[in-house]
């Protein structure tokens, strides 16, 4: 494929800005820095540790998302989310060029009992500062073949030769058995679940055969090789509390400790079955975060070419 990569400050200046603050705000406390020295460590060990890095991030940096309008972080959000009738909602931008991502779907006979969880757990107290990941669209990001740092322009014919070999991609390996390590809470207030493979093809499998199906794809990507995490909500103001649990001296990062406790004690171990790998254009800035304008190839997972699961 003759793809190449354009810096266009025409195409990048529609939405680059704004795209590009909340993202790195969204995945900040992820992605800071390389993932721990690994010698002789084990995936699902370097999995503990990189979970372990980001279970410790709301204590050393602090509730940043409280912080309100006095931060670039406040200014970046109030660019994507507004407050209509009492509900958060996104405020969508065109993605020019659009992002391909690929991502493992999480279906929503696995999200919805997740989702329950979290709501009624911090619902209470966030209604109308919080945004939940919509149930129907959780999902596991993989690996780009386009994104908004280093974006690929492609024809529609070499998108869809992307997406065939991603399809190939997705006969060649096993459904994930999988189960929740832990749930989350970041310093930028994005309610994170952590996952391990029990059984099926690995993350840094997937992404080592996705990386060798796409060689136009920026050489560097998102997220770190063993990372295999969803995003929950995504919290923007500060707590409301009824007047009989008001507390003084409020301690917030105890309060967000427990919530997340809350969450750990009904969801930890959770398990579930993946069995969709997507190619996704996505026609809006985060599109499958938001619930914007995309276009998906969904395609199941095979085990096919003698591989069996692990």
């Amino acid at each position: 494929m003759a793809i190449t990569s354009r810096s266009s400050k025409s195409a990048l200046l529609v939405w680059i800005s704004s795209a590009a603050l909340f993202f790195i705000i969204y995945r900040s406390a992820i992605t800071a820095s390389p993932s721990p020295p690994h010698s002789g460590l084990s995936v699902k060990e370097r999995r503990v540790q990189m979970y372990d890095k980001m279970a410790r991030d709301l204590d050393e940096k602090g509730a940043g998302f409280l912080e309100g309008g006095e931060t670039s972080q406040s200014l970046s959000l109030s660019d994507i989310f507004e407050l209509k009738n009492g509900a958060v909602v996104p405020i969508l931008k065109v993605a020019n060029p659009p992002v391909r991502a690929n991502v493992l779907y999480l279906h929503p006979q696995f999200a919805k009992p997740i989702s329950e969880v979290v709501k009624e757990i911090f619902l209470p107290y966030f209604d109308g500062a919080i945004w939940f990941q919509n149930e129907s669209m959780y999902h596991f990001s993989m690996f780009h073949a386009s994104h908004h740092l280093t974006p690929i322009i492609a024809t529609d014919t070499e998108i869809q030769d992307e997406a065939n070999a991603v399809k190939r991609v997705a006969e060649s390996i096993c459904p994930l058995e999988i189960k929740l390590d832990r749930v989350v809470l970041t310093s930028t207030g994005v309610l994170l679940g952590c996952w391990q493979v029990i059984s099926g093809t690995d993350p840094v499998e997937i992404r080592g055969k996705l990386r060798e199906a796409l060689p136009n794809a920026p050489k560097k990507q998102l997220y770190d090789l063993v990372l295999l995490h969803t995003s929950f909500a995504r919290i923007l103001g500060h707590p409301k509390f009824p007047e009989e649990e008001r507390k003084e001296p409020f301690d917030q990062l105890q309060f967000f400790h427990e919530l997340v406790a809350r969450v750990n004690s009904k969801l930890h171990d959770f398990q579930a079955i993946v069995s969709e790998l997507w190619y996704v254009e996505e026609y809006d800035v985060l599109a499958l975060a938001l619930n914007g304008r995309m276009k998906t190839r969904r395609f199941r997972l095979g085990c096919y070419n003698g591989q069996t699961n692990h």
